[in-house]
């Protein structure tokens, strides 16, 4: 469940840099000199601004905490970039993306699949009820509306939605998919939502075993929580 963050430790974080930058560095020509140029950018102004106006002390100070925070935004930009272009169209990237998302969502990854390993997720938050389609909608159709009927049965006055992930028309792409759901309607409350996801529990289903989770070695999703595989 998307709820829960591991607190990590800044020695930690120190750690995950290098890993971190070897793999964006495989996918991201730029990030070296883009890294420079958030760094030195800065210091260049700062050293500007302290010849105009005489005050080293104070200037270059702010002018390298500002190269530094710079730097790391880029990187983290370039990271998450990196990383979303390597899982996009594995199967249950979409799953991996929402298992990191801050706030109280709760997924349950390969409610129903077909054999060309079309999938659907289930996604119970603030909105309601999500289902979360990777593969071809029309192979899913019905999958779908049997498990909207599924969730109506036990939950008739909860809206049901069905979000398709790709670059098609009507489709969310991967790397928009957390904005995506951040900017949905807040239809029930947060104690709605445990009683909710109880029950839906209660209707058991069918999980494929699909790739929970594909991110590549060395790299971590947006806004720092660690993905978590499986319930």
């Amino acid at each position: 469940m998307a709820t829960s963050e591991e607190k990590i430790s800044f020695r930690d974080r120190v750690k995950q840099i290098g890993p971190a930058f070897n793999f964006v560095r495989r996918h991201d020509k730029l990030i070296v000199p883009l890294l420079l140029l958030a760094f030195l950018t800065p210091i260049l102004v700062g050293v500007v601004a302290s010849l105009l106006t005489g005050d080293w002390l104070l200037t270059m100070p702010l002018s390298v905490l500002l190269a530094l925070l710079l730097t790391m935004v880029v990187f983290t930009r370039r990271v998450s970039r990196a990383t979303y272009a390597e899982v996009e169209g594995k199967a249950g990237a979409a799953a991996a993306v929402l298992q990191n998302m801050r706030g109280n969502w709760r997924i349950t990854p390969g409610i129903a699949a077909t054999p060309q390993q079309d999938v659907v997720h289930r996604i119970v938050g603030r909105p309601g009820v999500i289902l979360l389609i990777e593969g071809s909608p029309s192979r899913l159709k019905n999958l779908i509306v049997q498990e909207k009927k599924r969730v109506t049965r036990v939950a008739p006055e909860v809206p049901v939605y069905d979000v398709t992930v790709g670059d098609g028309e009507g489709q969310i792409p991967l790397r928009k998919l957390q904005t995506h759901f951040i900017k949905m309607p807040r239809n029930i409350t947060p104690k709605q939502i445990n009683a909710l996801e109880s029950r839906l529990q209660a209707l058991g289903a069918a999980r494929p075993p699909i790739p929970k989770g594909p991110l590549p070695k060395g790299a971590r999703m947006p806004k720092g929580a660690k993905l978590n595989r499986g319930r």
